[in-house]
């Protein structure tokens, strides 16, 4: 029954991890037509799209955050694993318990960033604090502050289940075009 319930918990959190990259992905694109209108308002009518600083903050924040968690769940979270990958040839045990308790770490850190962000989103809710610049272009803080608790927190639920499920080692990644046989000095 744990088995099924840990089977069904990593099923949800993938799932909110993709679709959230998939949110990420969709405020890139908003950020481009973003940055493209005010490129043009500049060049053709000499005035700058309003707010586009302020929007640009807020997206990169945005970007970040929601793109989080699935950056954790496909082992893609930059980070030096080098030494882990020379270790796991001579003594492969202690490398995934050197994941394990990387992994933890970052999960602990994940959910201290939720838990003091949570916190700040409820605060902003009801006293709905703005930022920019008043009387030109304003954006509510609060949808920041719920965008980094939210992909905090997932992101700590995926260490979490990384931790339990013990994730020996991720594949390491190559690329198709260093696998085929016209390259020079590939070893087949």
């Amino acid at each position: 029954m744990l088995k099924s319930a840990m089977a069904g918990l990593s099923r949800v959190a993938n799932t909110l991890a993709i679709a959230s990259n998939a949110l990420g992905t969709v405020v890139v694109l908003a950020l481009v037509v973003i940055l493209n209108v005010d490129v043009i308002a500049r060049g053709v009518f000499s005035t700058p799209l309003k707010g586009s600083y302020e929007m640009v903050q807020f997206s990169v924040v945005l970007i970040v955050f929601l793109q989080l968690a699935d950056v954790v769940r496909v082992d893609r979270l930059t980070r030096s694993d080098g030494m882990l990958n020379v270790l796991h040839n001579r003594r492969p045990l202690v490398a995934a318990n050197m994941r394990r308790v990387i992994n933890a770490i970052s999960a602990i850190f994940m959910g201290l960033v939720c838990y003091i962000t949570f916190p700040e989103f409820l605060k902003m809710w009801t006293t709905q604090d703005y930022f920019g610049v008043p009387g030109l272009f304003t954006l509510p803080w609060w949808p920041v502050k719920l965008v980094i608790a939210f992909g905090t927190g997932l992101s700590c639920l995926v260490f979490v289940l990384k931790v339990i499920n013990a994730q020996d080692r991720p594949e390491l990644i190559r690329a198709p075009e260093h696998d085929s046989e016209d390259t020079p000095g590939a070893d087949r």
